[in-house]
């Protein structure tokens, strides 16, 4: 369906695809992955034709449909988030466009000489609007948007008062109602809580077009995808299986390469050994020559690209008391709202509890009580003696100085620190070399968000609480992130919708519904096993 031949493209200096080649074919389901910054939104541009590749061709067959959702939603306002949505159905949402037309001119007493020819226009447009399902379009934009996680309310109210991350939904609702041929999707998983996430992961499973997508979240990724296509050095390299298995083979490559190369380079010393060491007798003259021909005709093995990866040893969190925060009776209302009516909850020192609830039942402001960032109604939050606490919400990368330096900021944080140890601690963020130097303003969400986390885990706190601490990082640093937490001695609430995250890292799960707090003991795999569900949204 679509044919990537040949393509070299050039951002400014930087060759970001050298004579790269790929195929997406009917009924493939790809993952697109690669390291920040190799190129894949550049691809999925080119595709979709919003840029042009400097060298090679984008070939797409004729009359392939081709969605793109991408991070960039543009300016929405002045319609209903089912209009917006429906607005991206295709030759659908133009044929109800000129039957809304034709209504007008129906009515307008000015063209009644017209009736005859309106009428006729009428009942053609009328029964292709039928034969293109435009009656149950509403309902079924409806449907979508529900799975993403809108009220009834919201769905029909002004899409301009809806926040970035809802915008973004409704962006991506556009997309999945128009069932192109092909999808382009550029982290769709972004924005979503774990019940959106869900939902999505299964429609994009039975989507039957082609997919071509990125996401930061391996469960998702894994649980759709049926081919891998590698972005690395300018090229393009295609993996059959999931995420799962194409880490698996990347890694035996890596092995088989380092092999080869490695015995390629002691086969070359020998020669080179034998070359300097009778290059002056006359005697082997001849032996030497073939020698040296023989070296010139290799095909030289590259050694295997080293993925960076910094480990850093975090040094041990100072132990608390047993009791780490006590919430009793405790009573939070926002407006009419009641969030919490006589909630208690004691969390107890090493337990890693993550916080699971619907969209609104209270989530963000258990943190946000527990951390004396809100107070509650009535009743009390208490936190143990010696508590040392760790707070990362979404708004901490706004306390961020714009003008300072990634080095500049670590350098404030810990004066007493040696270069050494803050360069690796960078590092292990994934701030190599330059990139130390950039200022604060500068930096994606992403890379705010790691900056963050650095500064909270150098020295760390013995009560760590993290509202979101996924959101905006990608694969490889999440996986750090998860090494780093897994040794953390401390105490853990946190919430997060990243499904490897919460059950690497939970051993007691809090649920929040309508009735009160459920506690599981277990993490969050053994809560799956014993609800039948993986979100509290969703259940069999």
């Amino acid at each position: 369906m679509i044919r990537l031949d040949t393509i070299t493209k050039q951002n400014g200096t930087r060759l970001v695809f050298v004579e790269a080649s790929a195929a997406l074919q009917k009924g493939e389901k790809i993952g697109l992955v690669g390291p920040n910054g190799a190129g894949k939104t550049t691809l999925f541009r080119m595709i979709a034709g919003q840029e042009e590749p400097d060298g090679g061709q984008v070939l797409v067959d004729r009359g392939v449909t081709v969605g793109f959702f991408s991070q960039d939603v543009g300016e929405m306002a002045g319609r209903s988030a089912v209009a917006e949505v429906m607005d991206g159905a295709g030759a659908v949402s133009e044929v109800a466009a000129e039957l809304a037309e034709l209504e007008a001119a129906m009515a307008d007493p000015e063209r009644a000489s017209d009736l005859d020819a309106i009428l006729e226009r009428f009942g053609d447009v009328q029964s292709r609007f039928e034969e293109l399902g435009g009656y149950a379009l509403d309902g079924r934009a409806r449907e979508v948007l529900d799975g993403l996680g809108f009220s009834q309310d919201m769905m029909d109210g002004d899409v301009g008062v809806l926040s970035g991350g809802w915008k973004m939904r409704v962006a991506l609702g556009r997309i999945l109602l128009m069932r192109p041929d092909v999808m382009l999707l550029d982290e769709p998983s972004n924005h979503l809580d774990l019940e959106s996430l869900i939902w999505l992961e299964q429609f994009l499973a039975g989507f039957d077009g082609a997919l071509l997508m990125t996401s930061h979240d391996r469960e998702f990724m894994n649980r759709i995808i049926n081919k891998v296509i590698e972005i690395d050095g300018g090229v393009l390299t295609a993996f059959s299986g999931d995420y799962e298995f194409y880490e698996q083979q990347r890694a035996l490559n890596e092995k088989h390469q380092k092999a080869q190369f490695e015995r390629q380079q002691a086969m070359l010393a020998k020669e080179i050994n034998f070359i300097e060491k009778f290059k002056a007798r006359a005697s082997h003259a001849a032996q030497v020559q073939s020698r040296v021909k023989k070296l010139e005709k290799i095909d030289r093995v590259e050694p295997p690209k080293r993925r960076q990866s910094v480990a850093f040893d975090f040094a041990p969190a100072p132990r608390s008391g047993e009791d780490v925060a006590a919430l009793r009776g405790v009573h939070k209302r926002y407006g009419n709202r009641t969030i919490y009516e006589g909630l208690d909850l004691l969390v107890r020192r090493r337990e890693r509890c993550c916080v699971l609830g619907v969209n609104g039942a209270g989530k963000s402001t258990l943190l946000r009580l527990v951390v004396g960032a809100t107070e509650p109604d009535s009743g009390s939050v208490v936190l143990g003696g010696s508590v040392k606490l760790g707070y990362f919400a979404q708004h901490a990368m706004d306390l961020l100085d714009g003008d300072r330096s990634v080095f500049g900021t670590l350098e404030d944080a810990f004066p007493m620190a040696g270069q050494g140890s803050l360069r690796s601690l960078a590092g292990a963020f994934g701030f190599s070399g330059d990139e130390v130097e950039k200022r604060c303003r500068v930096l994606s969400g992403g890379k705010k968000a790691r900056l963050v986390m650095a500064l909270m885990l150098y020295d760390p706190p013995n009560f760590l609480v993290l509202d979101e601490p996924t959101n905006h990082l990608d694969i490889a640093t999440k996986e750090m992130l998860i090494g780093a937490l897994s040794s953390f001695e401390g105490t853990m609430l946190f919430v997060s919708h990243d499904r490897h995250f919460l059950a690497a890292l939970s051993n007691r799960v809090l649920e929040l519904t309508p009735d009160g707090v459920h506690l599981y003991g277990g993490g969050y795999t053994e809560y799956v096993a014993r609800t039948g569900h993986e979100a509290p949204g969703l259940h069999g």
